[in-house]
């Protein structure tokens, strides 16, 4: 007994509730998975604003100790960006111009990512724990000195702190030792919230 053409055909093709059930599990397991993504991706980009900033740091302290001239990690919070300027002298008086023949000596630093940096004397004048915490928006430059990390060429820097928060609140802070000009990240534990 031989099936027809038609037959044949009909038999290799999947039927309706077929597809229905393949298209049914696809949206299943697309809800479950998409809202965990979103998490690991906002957790990704904090991360990888916080590589940025260290490898700045890096290289203004390395800039700094070989060349034996000061230098400075500026942030401007308002356009999202920094740049790594040295000190230079001219005319007289004392001014920072950018690196320009260093890769990595300025980038851009993703407008996502809510930063707060804490100056010397904020830092110095009270407790960590009563630090404010940082807003959902960035937050403007003031000055140049405000948002800015000197590295100076005895291998010392500023005492700074930068606060760099995401879309869902966590939150990773990058504290700079000034003895040794060395920046590491802290993860505060999260906050637990009582319904």
């Amino acid at each position: 007994m031989h099936l027809t053409g038609s037959s044949q055909r009909l038999r290799r093709a999947f039927t309706l509730m077929e597809m229905m059930v393949v298209v049914l599990l696809i949206a299943v397991l697309t809800a479950l998975i998409v809202p965990e993504m979103k998490g690991t991706f906002e957790d990704a980009l904090l991360r990888s604003t916080s590589r940025k900033l260290l490898d700045a740091f890096a290289l203004a302290s390395s800039r700094a100790i070989t060349l034996n001239q000061d230098c400075r990690v500026k942030l401007d919070l308002a356009e999202g960006r920094f740049v790594v300027e040295r000190r230079v002298m001219v005319a007289g008086r004392e001014s920072f111009v950018p690196l320009k023949d260093v890769d990595g000596s300025e980038g851009k630093l993703d407008k996502r990512i809510a930063i707060q940096f804490t100056s010397p004397e904020e830092l110095t004048a009270g407790d960590d724990s009563q630090a404010a915490p940082a807003s959902d928006a960035v937050t403007p430059a003031k000055t140049d000195s405000e948002n800015s990390v000197a590295f100076y060429s005895d291998g010392t820097a500023d005492l700074a702190e930068i606060q760099l928060r995401d879309r869902s609140g966590y939150l990773l802070k990058l504290r700079l030792n000034p003895v040794t000009a060395r920046a590491w990240i802290i993860e505060p534990k999260p906050e637990t919230t009582t319904p």
